[in-house]
C-alpha cells in the first residue's frame, strides 16, 4: 500500500455523524504500536455564555487539497504509518465530535507528535469556518491558531500591509459564500463555483496580511 492508500481525508456533509470507530479501524496495522487520536466536540460554555452549537462550513475542494498537504508535512516530519481526518459541515450540538484525527505509528511519540501537528496545522490554515450560537446570539469566530499564523506571516513580510477585497459571492447550497484565506502571506479570493444566482459585490472590511 503506498503512501496515498494510508491517508484518508474526509468533509462529511451536513447531518453526517464522525463514525470514530471507522477511522480508527482505518488506520489500525499489526505493524503499528501505537494510535493516537484527537476528537473535537462542541462544549456547552464559552465565556460565561451558554453555547446551543456550534456550525462549519467550508471550501470543500481547497480544504481536502490543504489537509492532505498537512497529512504529507507529517508524514515527512515523522514515522507514520496511517492517517485519517475527519471534520463535520453544518450544526455540531454539544457534546458531539467535529473533528476527528487518528494516526498510528510504530512508537507513541510519533504518532502523538504527529496528532498535534494535524490539528494546530487544520487549525491554523484549512478553510474552514465556524459560527458559535449562543441562547442569546451568535457570532463567527476565528481559531487562534489562524490568528497566531496571521501575526507570524505579518512579521516576516516587515510592515504589515491593508488593502480593501472585493470577493464575488455566488449563492450556494450550505455555504455562506466567498471567504478569503491568508496563505503564504498572500490574500487569496476564494468564491464559490456551484450553479446560483450571482449576488451583489461585497466589499469585505480591511485585513491585516
Amino acid at each position: 500500500m503506498d503512501t496515498e492508500e494510508k491517508t484518508l481525508v474526509e468533509i462529511l456533509e451536513e447531518n453526517n455523524l464522525i463514525d470514530l470507530a471507522k477511522y480508527i479501524n482505518y488506520v489500525s496495522a499489526s505493524q503499528a504500536g501505537a494510535i493516537a487520536t484527537f476528537s473535537g466536540t462542541t462544549r456547552d460554555t464559552f465565556e460565561g455564555k451558554t453555547v446551543v452549537e456550534l456550525r462549519y462550513e467550508a471550501y470543500v475542494p481547497m480544504a481536502i487539497r490543504q489537509i492532505k498537504s498537512i497529512c504529507s508535512s507529517a508524514r515527512s516530519s515523522w514515522d507514520i504509518h496511517s492517517i485519517a481526518v475527519a471534520h463535520r459541515l453544518g450544526a455540531v450540538p454539544v457534546g458531539e465530535t467535529s473533528v476527528f484525527i487518528a494516526v498510528s505509528a510504530v512508537h507513541r511519540t510519533d504518532a502523538l507528535d504527529a496528532c498535534k501537528f494535524l490539528i494546530d496545522e487544520l487549525k491554523a490554515s484549512v478553510p474552514i469556518w465556524k459560527k458559535e450560537v449562543y441562547s442569546n446570539g451568535e457570532v463567527w469566530k476565528e481559531n487562534s491558531e489562524f490568528m497566531e499564523r496571521k501575526m507570524e506571516l505579518g512579521n516576516t513580510n516587515g510592515s504589515c500591509c491593508r488593502r480593501n477585497l472585493k470577493l464575488e459571492t455566488r449563492g450556494t447550497k450550505g455555504c455562506c459564500g466567498a471567504k478569503v484565506k491568508v496563505a503564504d502571506g498572500v490574500a487569496e479570493e476564494i468564491s464559490t463555483i456551484d450553479a446560483g444566482t450571482e449576488n451583489n459585490l461585497k466589499e469585505f472590511n480591511t485585513i491585516t496580511l
